[in-house]
């Protein structure tokens, strides 16, 4: 998980609810709701480094759950000296997951209209 890829991720994983679950049924949208709880709650702990989630970013080959996050791998940003406009935009980048999740199920369902 991280800035790079869950965005597509989530959309992708959208686009597959959709065709599971053609109509946005409580069930759904409670199965939606979890998945995009589960990717927050692993992101936003990655990005504060927790500890349980030190087996994912090493398995990233990242310093740290914050660099895997900012940098996925390709991008060299000082995760180190992350402030507070990098915090922000994480936050908003952070508040846009279940919305991802929303897009990709209405593109599904509207294909399939």
């Amino acid at each position: 998980m991280s800035f790079l890829i869950d965005p597509p991720w989530l959309y992708a994983t959208g686009r597959a609810y959709g065709r599971i679950m053609p109509e946005r049924t409580p069930a759904a949208r409670a199965v939606s709701g979890a998945t995009a709880g589960v990717f927050l709650a692993t992101s936003i702990s990655l990005y504060r480094n927790s500890r349980w989630t030190r087996r994912i970013w090493e398995a990233c080959h990242a310093e740290s759950g914050r660099d895997w996050m900012l940098n996925s791998g390709v991008f060299r940003l000082d995760h180190r000296r992350a402030g507070r406009r990098v915090h922000a935009v994480a936050a908003l980048i952070f508040a846009t997951y279940p919305a991802w999740l929303v897009l990709g199920e209405r593109a599904e369902r509207r294909k399939r209209e």
